[in-house]
């Protein structure tokens, strides 16, 4: 155990089960094998682990020889130093199945390679190649793991700073790490130097396009992101990646038609997506927004049609991946617009026990749910309970800013109309501290005490206020 704790693979990176959905990210491999071009050695890897998480060893064992054999066909002349990986993966697999003959002859080939590789004293060398393959089965594994996969991808780029392989994954991780904590100033922006460097590194590659079109469309410049996205789609016109990111960018530019065109071409060819099924039910979504921005009395067939257009495919997203959070809030959204209340209700409840949830998901639930209890259920108190909530979770975020604007109009419209209690004023207080206005929240702590004096928290919070004013 000791020696396999030593080893460079997947099952020492701290890749855990519980923060990915295993069929979405095996379906997302399987999809990345048939349509990249690129070696699928850092692809059959990850798929191995992966099927050792579902329990399927034999199955991982399959995947790892697939792996060796694309090392013998990409590098025949680096065969030990680009396996070391895959030869980990299998010490630690035969580990698990209790062979234990075999996982100690995956080990001695790993340390002896090691020390034919390495010109010190010490046996155990750092390869790029080792830290490329651990930041790309990080990016997999979901937000919480990009800055991981940035650092990873760094250190390979010390060692070969013009590899193209590495600075797409440099450029990806980047990228993510900026749409995760939602930054979009192109002033603070670090991944447009990183995206463009990657895409003049290998023009081939229009999967880096596409994310450089739509990062450019971001920061408003979509002329320049345009002719990538026209570009990539010319090269490779059938590549569902590319397919999705062009429907994604004019949808965002405002031209629906050609979106939803795109993503049916894309459809055709990964029928199974769910991601495209969602972004199907987004374009339909837009067009009911116009619809109803354009005339004061939309056509009530159109309205309905384009309803259960969106019902439709962000159903579809839910049933193809039971933990596609987005896609749950999205459809009980369009549920609570049709006014089916109740399947708007056992859709959000299904999105909150989703157990793979960020911080970021969970704000997202209280601030949907909450309007979906004030504005079609009526509920005020539930509506104040959800962005309490949403605000309480501390992770700075669009829909914690919009809970807190939410909450603040709510009870101060409550006040104005005589129905505040205690908590009303505790809440509002906290909102004020949070904003940094310590005299205002004072003075709702000092209300909130008065209607309910012995409560600890609102003197605990004054007390802390009065001593940092």
């Amino acid at each position: 155990k000791i020696s396999l704790q030593q080893l460079e693979c997947h099952f020492t990176w701290n890749l855990r089960q519980q923060d990915v959905d295993l069929d979405d990210l095996e379906e997302t491999i399987d999809d990345q094998i048939e349509f990249l071009t690129k070696s699928n050695i850092t692809n059959y890897n990850l798929l191995s682990y992966v099927c050792h998480l579902k329990n399927s060893n034999e199955e991982a064992l399959r995947n790892l020889q697939k792996a060796e054999e694309e090392v013998e066909k990409k590098y025949p002349d680096q065969i030990a130093r680009r396996s070391l990986v895959t030869w980990g993966n299998y010490a630690w697999i035969y580990y698990h199945m209790a062979r234990y003959e075999e996982a100690q002859t995956y080990i001695s080939k790993v340390e002896s390679s090691w020390k034919n590789l390495s010109n010190t004293a010490q046996w155990k060398i750092e390869l790029p190649e080792i830290y490329a393959e651990q930041g790309w089965a990080l990016l997999k594994f979901g937000g919480q793991y990009y800055q991981r996969a940035k650092d990873c991808f760094e250190i390979a780029l010390k060692s070969e700073p013009n590899n193209p392989e590495f600075n797409a994954g440099y450029a990806i991780s980047i990228y993510r790490l900026e749409d995760y904590s939602e930054r979009r100033n192109e002033e603070l922006s670090q991944s447009l130097g990183p995206l463009k460097r990657a895409v003049d590194l290998n023009p081939n590659d229009t999967f880096i396009m596409g994310l450089l079109a739509l990062k450019l469309q971001d920061f408003h410049r979509v002329n320049e992101g345009e002719k990538y996205i026209e570009e990539a789609m010319q090269k490779t016109p059938d590549l569902p990646y590319i397919l999705r990111y062009a429907a994604k960018f004019y949808r965002r530019k405002g031209e629906v038609d050609k979106a939803l065109n795109i993503l049916k071409k894309a459809l055709a060819i990964t029928p199974k997506s769910s991601f495209l099924h969602h972004q199907l039910g987004l374009c339909y979504r837009n067009k009911l927004i116009n619809l109803k921005k354009l005339t004061r009395y939309p056509p009530q067939e159109q309205v309905k049609e384009l309803i259960q257009h969106c019902i439709f495919h962000f159903k579809a997203a839910t049933e193809r991946k039971p933990k596609f959070f987005s896609a749950h809030t999205d459809l009980a959204n369009i549920y609570a617009e049709a006014k089916m209340y109740e399947e708007a209700e056992e859709t959000f409840q299904k999105a909150f026990q989703i157990n793979i949830l960020t911080n970021r998901d969970k704000q997202d639930f209280y601030f949907w749910y909450g309007i979906f209890q004030h504005f079609h259920m009526k509920s005020e108190s539930e509506a104040i309970r959800c962005y309490t909530k949403g605000l309480k979770i501390e992770e700075d975020s669009f829909s914690r800013l919009k809970c807190r604007t939410n909450l603040k109009k709510l009870l101060e419209r409550r006040i104005q109309r005589g129905l505040e209690d205690a908590t009303d004023f505790g809440t509002l207080g906290f909102i004020h501290s949070l904003c940094g206005e310590k005299l205002e929240a004072v003075e709702c702590y000092e209300k909130a005490i008065e209607l309910c004096p012995n409560n600890e928290e609102y003197l605990s919070a004054l007390c802390e206020l009065r001593l940092s004013i």
